[in-house]
């Protein structure tokens, strides 16, 4: 190790380590851990269960932390038991790094710096995925996960697919559900669904065709991404979005929230009325448990305000319930003849409301249909009469 390097003090200071999850990749690994041992020996490598000469490399290297997987269990498994062993060490912040020789130790120092400056921010060394000899199913894959990445936690990145990291061990989740590639995915997405600040710093990159080897399987890898991706937007539509909605709302106040993303919407007001009545209309309608999806993709479908769609879409918050669908029913009653007359009052139980599903279901389209129309026009009507108050001042 070279103690000459300012960084070397700093990883010292702020208890960070590298993890090197490693697999067959023995062409590469020991000028990877030469360089890295450049700049501390804090270093934790993670074979997983290698079968070319990775072991007998690792045999020079006896000062190591070395983590030995009997049987390759994916990178995910890899870096989950590097984050193990690094908190065991005591250390508050862990750099992984490839171990196929795409990554330069030399940005080492550009993690810290940023470290210094952003404090318990997760960070991923941007990459040039423009450069010459950079695979195509690599830079298509990256603007896949990236387009992902911002519809589940609308943070932009430039590369969420890098594995070159630095990850603050105590902020992020605690426990995972996947063990190979797709890890990198689900932790940058859950530690910003923790309020963990998810950022890019610029790092060089190298493919060698000739040494570089690559594990992954195109079909069964991206698969498994795609699963995954799946899971993580219905936890966002249905929980995340609606969380950090109310949280939102509840730091600003209504009165504020009104006036920064109603009144002062750069919309005009015509889309404004139109992301209202969308958001009334959704809300009633029996749309229960998919609402916020659905009004969701509307919104960004239609290019309405997903803000104020959102918002009037929990005109079916629990008080008015009862109201909603009380309405639904004495308006579906008039078109739909049921053989089991219901008697209407606010005493109705949900057993009731099945018997009588379908008087149900068509008057809450059109309860919604109407509702929609009413808060539409009267929120257009409003906006325009603010508007003239407006330019007469």
């Amino acid at each position: 190790m070279n103690n000459n390097f300012p960084e070397t003090t700093a990883m010292e200071q702020y208890k960070v380590c590298v993890i090197i999850p490693t697999y067959n990749n023995h062409k590469t690994l020991k000028r990877v851990l030469d360089s890295v041992l450049q700049y501390t020996s804090n270093v934790i490598v993670v074979n997983d269960g290698s079968t070319d000469t990775t072991a007998r490399i690792l045999e020079m290297y006896p000062n190591l932390e070395q983590i030995h997987h009997s049987k390759n269990m994916g990178k995910g498994m890899a870096i989950r038991d590097g984050f193990k062993k690094a908190l065991d060490l005591n250390y508050d912040y862990a750099i992984t790094i490839d171990s196929d020789g795409q990554h330069f130790p030399s940005d080492i120092p550009a993690f810290i710096e940023s470290l210094e400056k952003d404090g318990d921010a997760l960070l991923i060394g941007s990459r040039n995925m423009t450069q010459e000899n950079v695979p195509r199913k690599s830079s298509f894959g990256n603007k896949f996960s990236n387009f992902w990445f911002w519809f589940e936690t609308g943070n932009k990145l430039e590369d969420t697919q890098s594995g070159f990291r630095l990850y603050p061990l105590r902020k992020i989740p605690n426990r995972y559900f996947t063990n190979k590639f797709e890890f990198e995915i689900e932790v940058i997405v859950r530690s910003a669904w923790k309020s963990v600040a998810v950022k890019n710093i610029p790092v060089q990159v190298l493919y060698d065709p000739e040494e570089r080897v690559s594990h992954f399987r195109p079909f069964k890898d991206f698969t498994r991404i795609s699963i995954l991706n799946t899971f993580l937007v219905t936890i966002a539509l249905i929980y995340i979005k609606p969380r950090d909605f109310f949280r939102k709302l509840k730091k600003k106040g209504l009165k504020k929230f009104f006036l920064e993303n109603i009144l002062e919407s750069n919309d005009s007001n015509a889309r404004k009325a139109f992301s209202i009545a969308l958001g009334v209309f959704i809300g009633i309608s029996p749309f229960w448990g998919f609402q916020t999806i659905l009004v969701l993709f509307l919104a960004v479908l239609l290019k309405l305000n997903k803000a104020i769609a959102f918002a009037f879409s929990n005109i079916s918050f629990p008080p008015l319930i009862p109201f909603v669908i009380y309405g639904s029913l004495k308006i579906g009653s008039y078109f739909i003849v049921s053989d089991k007359p219901l008697i209407l009052n606010m005493d109705m139980t949900l057993a009731d409301i099945q018997k009588n599903i379908a008087q149900y279901v068509v008057g809450s389209f059109i309860l919604a249909t109407f509702m929609a129309v009413v808060f539409g026009l009267t929120s257009y009507l409003l906006l325009a009469l603010v508007d003239n108050f407006k330019n007469k001042k």
